[in-house]
């Protein structure tokens, strides 16, 4: 007989299709609520988010002022085509506009996630322009449908293959795994940006529409890129009238530090694009939010993008209780303060685990790279190899001990609510480390 606790398990495995996963091989608890930094399963057991979901859940669970502001929308309207105007929505986009780093202003369009988003940026970049082809990173991602797919550098590309035509990618700089052969953060800058610009002579800066990069390389490893790059790629764009998106799917929000990365860095793109954070994960919501210069040609020209759920009420209600409660509590700073404890305590695992090979990160955004041998720097796991060998134990490891983290191949993403406190903070990378010392590398 199935126990009640075991039977949603079952029920999960026999009728749901999990992301990313071989069907199989899952082993997860089934999760019943969640509160603050914590998440619930339906034995009562208490597990500490510390990657906030998928990078995410940046106002921790259950945050008072987003559940408010869902409930009494949903009394209120629950959903109208997104061909009305709406005041909710309205509201949103102004203040995502006022957050934005352009002194002239823009629009924002808005969709149901950072697929989408990315997609809808790739295409009014070629209707603006008149141009087709689209520059992305090799080791990035930015979504797993067919277009965003394609811009996607890494291994989640493949089954979308041959893709849509004209996206080319290129190497950016990666200080700790330099594409380009080299330990020193200024000469792989150099390397990176002289790199860039030999593909744009062979693909025709001319043809090229946009280039789309995240500021900080996301679940790929959190490569926070060496000062200057991001502003050489800015004057490139702007050299050969090349469109510069920014994903900030992870990064928007406080989780740097600031509303956005390109706010902490200094850099300004011409379209930024968005989700997760803006609502909490809470509901679904994503968009592009575009500078005043470049949206104003759809003033005259036909904006060739849509969805049923764009601008959805109660994801826009979502949205505006989350924008209250950043600016209400102060959390789009408080990443800054994460960041000292963040430099600190991984600092001190590195120093406790040889398994550590490198940790690195900005705000409450950081990641734990494992490796077999610190002087070879050989991977844990072989990257985008054809098996995700020590990591599945590893992280099963960590949720016996009540902690959940998000990793891929030989990485861990340590990236908490913006609400953790210090003590919660060192207790899961305490948990990392008990965990750590039980690997064997064969």
């Amino acid at each position: 007989m199935i126990s009640m606790q075991s039977k949603p398990r079952a029920s999960h495995s026999r009728y749901v299709l999990t992301p990313w996963s071989a069907q199989g091989a899952l082993d997860m608890p089934t999760i019943e609520r969640a509160e603050g930094c914590y998440l619930y399963d339906t034995t009562g057991k208490r597990y500490l988010d510390l990657s906030a979901g998928l990078v995410a859940v940046n106002l921790g669970h259950g945050h008072p002022t987003v559940v408010r502001a869902i409930a009494q929308q949903a009394a209120k309207l629950c959903y109208a085509a997104p061909s009305f105007f709406n005041d909710t929505r309205a509201a949103v986009a102004e203040e995502l506009v006022r957050l934005s780093p352009w002194r002239e202003g823009g629009r924002v369009f808005f969709t149901t996630g950072g697929g989408e988003a990315n997609e809808d940026a790739m295409k009014m970049s070629r209707m603006v322009s008149g141009r087709h082809k689209i520059l992305a990173a090799y080791r990035s991602f930015h979504g797993s449908a067919p277009g965003a797919g394609t811009l996607s550098g890494e291994n989640r590309r493949w089954p979308n293959e041959p893709g849509i035509p004209g996206v080319v990618h290129f190497f950016a700089p990666f200080p700790y795994r330099s594409p380009f052969f080299t330990d020193d953060p200024a000469e792989e800058n150099r390397r990176a940006l002289d790199h860039l610009e030999s593909v744009l002579v062979y693909e025709d800066p001319s043809r090229v529409a946009a280039l789309i990069i995240e500021p900080v390389v996301g679940s790929n490893g959190v490569i926070v890129y060496p000062q200057g790059y991001l502003e050489g790629v800015r004057e490139l764009c702007s050299r050969h009238g090349i469109l510069l998106i920014f994903d900030e799917v992870m990064t928007g929000f406080g989780r740097t530090g600031a509303v956005f990365a390109s706010t902490r860095f200094g850099v300004t793109p011409d379209l930024i694009t968005f989700a997760k954070g803006c609502t909490s994960a809470y509901l679904p919501l994503g968009g592009v939010i575009v500078r005043e210069n470049v949206a104003s040609y759809f003033d005259e020209h036909v904006l060739g993008c849509g969805h049923t759920y764009s601008g959805h009420p109660l994801a826009m209600a979502a949205a505006q209780g989350a924008l209250q409660a950043y600016r209400e509590d102060g959390l789009y700073e408080r990443a800054l303060t994460i960041e000292g404890w963040m430099k600190e305590l991984l600092g001190s695992l590195r120093e406790q685990s040889p398994l550590v090979g490198d940790t690195r990160g900005i705000g409450a955004f950081f990641a734990v790279e494992l490796v077999r041998d610190r002087s070879t720097r050989e991977p844990l796991v072989a990257w985008q190899g054809q098996t995700q060998g020590q990591m599945p134990a590893l992280l099963r490891a960590l949720r016996e001990r009540g902690v959940y983290v998000f990793g891929r191949y030989n990485v861990m993403l340590v990236t908490p609510p913006l609400t953790i406190a210090r003590d919660e903070l060192a207790s899961g990378i305490g948990a990392i480390a008990d965990v750590l010392r039980g690997v064997q590398v064969s």
